[in-house]
């Protein structure tokens, strides 16, 4: 076999292409980071300095030159969009923790009901309406109709346990429910999402296939929950040399190998992320080097991956803002209206913890990312919606970090005193 060889000059290209991303979305991230606003919005934006809306409006033929310079260019950069999605999925999955308190059972059953269920029913009357402005060249309406309800009620974990480690309550109650309704929230969107990809994939709606994708991708979740219940229990120890690499390995097998079950990247590497965190669960060395890989990830891949998201997003084209601002409207307020009303209906908590619970299930950061651009690379949703679903991830995951910070200055004891001190 013959390796095909890029240029010297095409290789030097390619370099400028990710130095301008990487610089991007470190300056504009750690400018967010200093305003305690999501940093992975601030990496979005700073890919969004060199795409349609800025560089490639002011200066197209630079921004030509530097990201479209040779054909197979685009190619190569969407190696590292993927590289970049696979392993902030793998985190994801490494990150997710499954904690069932009895104590909060009421709680996180209405939670995940109110913030989930009732913000996708109610999200069905508005699908066809928006259908003939998002719709993407697939042309499946199937498709569509679950992407635009997962748009609704998704939740991000990653950004609100960046906000919750950032004001110091991570581990209080107010964020343990939050986290674990959203990673069951997470789980069902992951198989909607997988269900629609297929749905696309087949070309037709089979109503019999969608429920063994169903069934399938569930399945495997539960099968990797129970095995990673039993490895926990055993010791399991692995050289350090070698444990990075048997990672990288796992990631990308897991990957290849559920493609032939129709389960796709995404998904796969979430999957990884979580086995590999049962069987890490006792080895502290083991547990430092997925530390390292976590920490370049996020130094490397994953802003390179948000940051060709922004460069795709053109608000001077293709784009209506009155639409924008009608569909964040209706997302933001289904999901904080079905979470609000259930939990005055089916508990006792205090109104003001109440109120925080719905704010902060609008935060869809990373899975809200992850939806709209996997969506629009399979053709579900066009341009215009892709922009629209990045552009109401970035606005709820500020509106939510802006008001839990807020709360927290009025009340520290909010997010641990959920029913009064009477309650």
């Amino acid at each position: 076999m013959k390796l095909a060889i890029l240029t010297d000059s095409e290789i030097m290209m390619t370099l400028t292409a990710l130095t301008c991303l990487l610089t991007g979305a470190f300056v504009v991230g750690k400018l967010f980071e200093k305003l305690q606003a999501p940093k992975v919005v601030g990496e979005i934006i700073g890919g969004m300095l060199f795409g349609g809306t800025f560089l490639g409006a002011a200066a197209p033929g630079l921004a030509e030159g530097i990201f479209n310079s040779y054909d197979e260019e685009g190619k190569v950069l969407n190696i590292f969009y993927q590289l970049g999605l696979s392993f902030l999925m793998f985190s994801s999955g490494y990150n997710t923790k499954m904690d069932l308190r009895k104590a909060n059972a009421r709680i996180f059953l209405s939670l995940f009901v109110g913030s989930t269920v009732i913000p996708m029913v109610m999200g069905l009357a508005f699908v066809k309406r928006f259908s003939p402005h998002f719709i993407g060249t697939a042309d499946s309406y199937a498709a569509f109709l679950l992407v635009f309800i997962i748009g609704i009620a998704i939740t991000s974990i990653p950004v609100i346990s960046k906000i919750f480690f950032d004001m110091g309550i991570i581990n209080t109650r107010f964020a343990n429910i939050v986290l674990t309704a959203s990673t069951l929230q997470d789980l069902c969107l992951w198989i909607l999402l997988n269900t629609a990809i297929d749905i696309v994939l087949s070309e037709e709606l089979v109503v019999g296939n969608m429920f063994v994708v169903i069934f399938l991708t569930l399945a495997l979740f539960l099968l990797v929950h129970v095995a990673g219940r039993k490895i926990e229990k055993v010791h399991i120890h692995i050289a350090d040399a070698s444990f990075m690499q048997v990672c990288f390995i796992s990631l990308f097998l897991a990957i290849a190998a559920l493609s032939t079950l129709k389960i796709n990247m995404m998904y796969s590497a979430f999957l990884t992320g979580y086995m590999i965190r049962a069987v890490v669960n006792k080895d502290q060395n083991a547990g430092e080097k997925i530390k390292c890989i976590t920490d370049f990830s996020f130094a490397f891949f994953i802003p390179i991956y948000f940051a060709l998201v922004g460069i795709q997003l053109n608000l001077l084209h293709n784009f209506s803002f009155i639409r924008f601002v009608i569909f964040f409207a209706i997302a933001f307020a289904l999901e904080w209206a079905g979470t609000v009303l259930l939990l005055r209906f089916a508990t006792d908590l205090r109104r003001k913890v109440i109120w925080n619970f719905g704010i902060t299930m609008n935060a869809r950061g990373g899975p809200g990312i992850v939806l709209a651009t996997v969506a629009y690379n399979y053709g579900i949703i066009n341009a215009e919606f892709f922009t629209v679903l990045i552009l109401t991830t970035m606005l709820s995951s500020l509106i939510a970090g802006d008001w839990l910070r807020g709360q927290q200055k009025k009340d520290e004891t909010i997010f641990e005193d959920l029913k009064g001190e009477n309650g």
